[in-house]
């Protein structure tokens, strides 16, 4: 006997899904309201100002003149000139040094090896390591600026030790302007990477470097091939965020040096400042601003894919067993 179902329990069934969907968003939607200031918040002072600097790298802004008053919109002739201009490629490359040296190889590697060897320091010599490193990093960035002016000047600090050793020292923000501000930059931030790096280090489980220390990993192996891959996120997160903050830097570059001599020292923010405060030239200002902005991207796009959690293979799922069908001996018999 065939059954039928009738198609009101149907249409009924319909109605049932539609309302619990509906419902669905609506909770959705409760959930989210929250959030909402949050987003308008980072619309306004977030999008908002990179627009308008785009925007504003399209036109003939200036502080004086008829661009002040109504600039006009040029289209990519600030790009073109800048692409063009001999002092860019200069200026790229100092920045692309500047964050490599003092960032990525300086502040990065110095932080990390603090954190290990405050690990095995006692705690006496751990608070006082901890708090002379973090003593820099929370100084405003023009005292420590004015501090490592001090220190590199001709007859600052270093030469005065040098003096004492029976050495002549030359004048360092004028021979090595760059070597100088990197310095500087590694001295400051290598705070920030040591106290991530002490709390990722602090989570790793002791049980699994003592398994490898039983099973004959060596120091640096239990480093390298344990401990380093179980803080693998904490090191990308920590590279994106020193790198952003070292590509903006400005205050600590400008008091050293002021880009110079000449423009030995002059990184791309340092170089979009001159242009559009020193020379009022704002539209193409914003223009290096914006070529730093997609820097500031790719790095950023670079490292949230370092990020991502390489996920796990999955096992095979056993397929599912389809009907079985009665052989011909067992039909014959039935």
């Amino acid at each position: 006997m065939t059954t039928q179902i009738a198609p009101a329990a149907f249409a009924g069934r319909g109605r049932g899904t539609g309302r619990g969907t509906g419902h669905r968003r609506s909770r959705s939607l409760l959930r989210a309201l929250p959030l909402l200031p949050s987003v308008l918040l980072l619309l306004a002072f977030l999008a908002g100002p990179v627009v308008w600097a785009f925007y504003g790298s399209l036109t003939n802004a200036a502080l004086t003149g008829p661009g002040a008053l109504s600039p006009d919109f040029v289209g990519l002739d600030n790009f073109v000139r800048l692409f063009t201009d001999p002092t860019f490629p200069k200026s790229l490359l100092l920045t692309v040094v500047f964050v490599v040296a003092s960032a990525i190889i300086g502040q990065n590697v110095l932080g990390m090896w603090i954190a290990v060897l405050q690990l095995r320091a006692n705690r006496t010599v751990s608070a006082i390591t901890s708090t002379l490193v973090v003593a820099a990093w929370v100084l405003p960035e023009i005292v420590a600026g004015f501090i490592c002016y001090a220190y590199f000047s001709k007859d600052g600090t270093l030469n005065q030790i040098l003096a004492g050793l029976g050495m002549t020292g030359p004048n360092w923000l004028y021979s090595y302007p760059m070597l100088a501000i990197i310095l500087a930059n590694i001295w400051r931030g290598t705070a920030f990477s040591m106290m991530i790096y002490q709390a990722a280090l602090n989570d790793v489980p002791p049980e699994i470097t003592e398994a490898a220390m039983i099973d004959g990993a060596g120091g640096s192996q239990r480093f390298f091939l344990v401990t380093l891959p179980m803080i693998r996120t904490s090191v990308s997160t920590n590279l994106m965020l020193i790198t952003l903050q070292t590509l903006a830097a400005f205050t600590l570059i400008w008091v050293m040096t002021a880009g110079g001599p000449g423009d030995d020292s002059s990184t791309l923010p340092v170089l979009a400042y001159r242009e559009a405060f020193q020379f009022g030239d704002i539209g193409y200002g914003t223009a290096i601003a914006a070529v730093m902005i997609v820097i500031g991207a790719v790095f950023s796009i670079f490292y949230v894919a370092l990020l991502r959690e390489r996920p796990a293979p999955k096992a095979a799922e056993p397929s599912a067993p389809g009907p079985r069908h009665p052989t011909p001996e067992q039909e014959a018999a039935s």
